[in-house]
């Protein structure tokens, strides 16, 4: 009977790691065999939806940034027309009204404009990189959820495993004492009590069995949605008992350093994006400049055959200054709104920091008491089997009832249910507190 054992979650490999051999094989076919805690976060981190929104919105915020950036280029135009008269407009000149124009005209017009300085521009040009940061610790921010999801889901799947497991040991232990029990009433030894107290015992496992596979479906179907993989295909958990047992302690000297923590950093740049808004609105204060040019094609003649035979063109540069000089103090309020989102992104931090501080020490606190529950329960598990194997030969032998053969039975299962039960709590807030430090990362 193999024994779950707490696992360390390498993670911070987990995001970096390569797949190999078998699992890189299953992962490009969308199919899972045989997964190891690493091979389902991989996968997660592959199939996952909210990832891959997470990866379409860097794409989309990319092509939002270079379509912003394009600005700085020379806006280049070109337009033209054809036009046919069927009446030339008439003008008053020196008294007379004349006919003016041709009945036929044409024209192409290229024109150029290229901004020197505009502040739309300009914020795009400054915020780019911290905008490009934004996105990127989306990403990463949903990969630490995927990775947390994942672990304690998995870790929860094992733990029903290991119960299904105890149960079914517990129904084969309770198999060989009702056979025991009802051989000593058929020999005279018992009356019938001993035998009806076996099979009321063995109906009560076989229940509990049949409660806890059911249970376990439900926590296999909570894996997969975790895992972002088909509810209908199947696969088998893998996982090394000892190696698990050798990474359960964490260290809890760690001291806290909150940029670890995605959400801190998060904080950070959009203080720094805050800061760009508010140059925005200074930048307000300034006139735009740009530069432009246009060169005109016209083409005039009564007769269409002869219309393109001889340009009449014109062209012209020139600079443009806007300078804005009242808005009603609609620059000046913006600047103050702008200036007190700084100060509120500056309490966000500070109350991240306090929550951060709370959340590490309770989970700090919870590990602790989860590994010490954990040793404790594994020496009374060894107590429990020990006393009842000693009182099952006690009971063959004619020293003992088969009360206490049911008592020590029960309490074998008590111990073995809550030591399986402890192993969860240990990985679980194991996570908890690695998240808390900050240290799940890719």
């Amino acid at each position: 009977m193999n024994k779950l054992l707490p696992a360390g979650l390498i993670i911070v490999s987990f995001l970096a790691a390569q797949q190999k051999g078998y699992a890189q094989k299953n992962l490009a076919n969308d199919s899972l065999q045989a997964a190891s805690l690493e091979t389902c976060v991989q996968y997660a981190l592959q199939h996952k939806p909210l990832v891959q929104q997470a990866l379409l919105d860097q794409q989309t915020t990319e092509y939002s940034i270079k379509s912003k950036l394009a600005d700085w280029y020379p806006l280049i135009n070109f337009d033209y027309n054809i036009q046919h008269n069927f009446q030339l407009p008439t003008a008053f000149f020196n008294g007379n009204y004349i006919k003016q124009g041709t009945f036929n005209t044409s024209g192409a017009l290229l024109s150029a404009n290229q901004y020197i300085f505009n502040k739309d521009v300009l914020l795009a040009k400054r915020s780019a990189k911290d905008v490009r940061q934004q996105a990127k610790e989306n990403i990463e921010d949903n990969k630490i959820q995927v990775v947390v999801d994942v672990s304690k889901a998995f870790y929860d799947v094992l733990l029903s495993q290991k119960q299904v497991e105890l149960l079914k040991d517990d129904i084969n232990r309770l198999e060989v004492s009702l056979k025991n029990a009802y051989y000593q009433y058929q020999g005279g030894i018992v009356d019938k009590i001993d035998y009806k107290r076996a099979t009321i015992a063995l109906n009560n496992s076989k229940s509990q069995l049949k409660s806890q596979q059911e249970l376990l479906k439900s926590k296999n179907a909570t894996l997969k949605d975790a895992m972002g993989y088909m509810a209908d295909n199947y696969f088998e958990l893998q996982y090394d008992s000892l190696q698990m047992e050798k990474e359960m302690v964490v260290d809890t000297l760690q001291a806290i350093t909150y940029s670890n923590r995605i959400e801190y950093r998060e904080l950070e740049t959009t203080k720094r994006l805050q800061q760009y808004n508010l140059l925005y609105y200074k930048w307000s204060y300034y006139p735009s400049v740009s530069a432009f040019g246009s060169y005109n094609f016209n083409f005039l003649n009564n007769d269409f055959s002869k219309l393109y035979g001889q340009n009449f063109p014109n062209s012209f540069v020139g600079l443009k200054l806007n300078i804005p000089l009242f808005e009603g103090n609609k620059r000046v309020y913006q600047t103050r709104s702008a200036e007190l989102a700084i100060k509120r992104v500056d309490w966000d931090l500070l109350q991240l920091r306090s929550t951060i501080n709370t959340q590490y020490a309770q989970a700090l606190s919870a590990y602790k008491s989860n590994l010490n529950d954990f040793y404790i329960l594994k020496d009374n598990l060894a107590l429990a089997e020990d006393v009842y194997n000693t009182i099952q030969l006690q009971y063959k032998a004619g020293i003992k009832n088969y009360l206490e053969v049911i008592t020590a039975e029960t309490d074998l299962r008590s111990a073995q249910v809550n030591f399986t039960n402890a192993l969860y709590q240990v990985l679980s807030s194991k996570v908890d507190v690695q998240q808390a430090l900050g240290l799940i990362n890719n």
